[in-house]
């Protein structure tokens, strides 16, 4: 066997395995971070209250530039 062509065979197999490695680093260092990205979703209640809060907000906002609340 020509020297050559093993030490590229061999060169060729180590790339899949620095290959293989990276992917299953990638994988473990996946598994600390939390499954759940975004937003929390909001209850009725919780929009209720945001939605009470936002009225208030325009509505104070509206009285002091003089406009007519809805």
């Amino acid at each position: 066997m020509d020297l050559y062509k093993a030490i590229g065979e061999l060169r060729a197999r180590k790339a899949q395995v620095e290959r293989a490695i990276a992917q299953m680093e990638e994988l473990l260092s996946g598994a600390d971070r939390p499954k759940r990205r975004g937003r929390k979703s909001m209850s009725e209640q919780e929009r209720a209250e945001v939605s009470r809060r936002m009225k208030n907000y325009w509505a104070s906002r509206a009285k002091q530039k003089g406009l007519p609340a809805d």
